[in-house]
């Protein structure tokens, strides 16, 4: 297949409240972080948000819509947690609104954290199984190689996106790794992506798939 090029990153710096201040709404939150503009929080890069507790919220489900980068809804129930924070496993551009199911017990923030992944690079399961990767790096980053066999789309078993298992490398060079690497598939994953832990550059990932035409 023609070259397919992803990017994550880069991030701006962590903003723990950047999209909804300290709260205890009855059911929605108000957008009022430094993050929000005419209601819509912008985050700048596709990036995970945090939602932070300072009391037992784990009866609650916080649910966060809003868009990725091509303009596509996304939405996702986050379960809450016990005076600590927990982020979304899907990646937010922007935030449209968040939600809660039930009473809290205290106030919640809503906010960033510095995980962000690249769009998905979906494979061609029908082609030749070798898969090259290049992943090269601008500015200071920690970044991991991920994959996954599910599927959204699949006909019969179908994933939510949310609820998709992405798992690491088998190549530890391209787990938690800090520079430029190559790396290759023996096998054909559904889909590849980049995976920003940390750092405020990008990882940028080229992906080749032998006799796979990309339409």
């Amino acid at each position: 297949m023609r070259p397919i090029t992803v990017t994550a990153g880069p991030l701006a710096s962590a903003d723990a409240d950047g999209i909804a201040q300290a709260q205890n709404p009855a059911a929605t939150f108000t957008l009022n972080g430094a993050l929000v503009s005419g209601g819509v929080a912008q985050l700048g890069a596709p990036r995970r948000v945090l939602i932070t507790t300072t009391a037992n919220e784990t009866g609650v489900t916080f649910t966060v819509t809003g868009t990725n980068k091509a303009g596509d809804v996304l939405s996702e129930a986050v379960t809450g947690v016990n005076n600590t924070s927990t982020y979304t496993d899907l990646d937010f551009y922007t935030v449209t609104s968040v939600t809660n199911s039930a009473a809290l017990a205290g106030n919640v923030t809503i906010g960033t954290n510095g995980i962000g992944g690249s769009p998905w690079v979906m494979l061609d399961p029908w082609a030749l199984p070798a898969v090259a990767v290049q992943i090269n790096v601008n500015g200071t980053v920690n970044y991991t190689l991920q994959q996954s066999l599910d599927d959204p789309n699949d006909p019969t078993n179908p994933t939510t996106a949310a609820s998709m298992t992405w798992i690491d490398s088998a190549d530890t060079a391209v787990v938690g790794a800090t520079t430029a690497q190559q790396t290759n598939y023996a096998f054909t994953p559904r889909y590849v992506r980049v995976l920003l832990n940390s750092g405020g550059g990008s990882a940028t990932a080229t992906i080749i798939q032998s006799g796979s035409v990309s339409l």
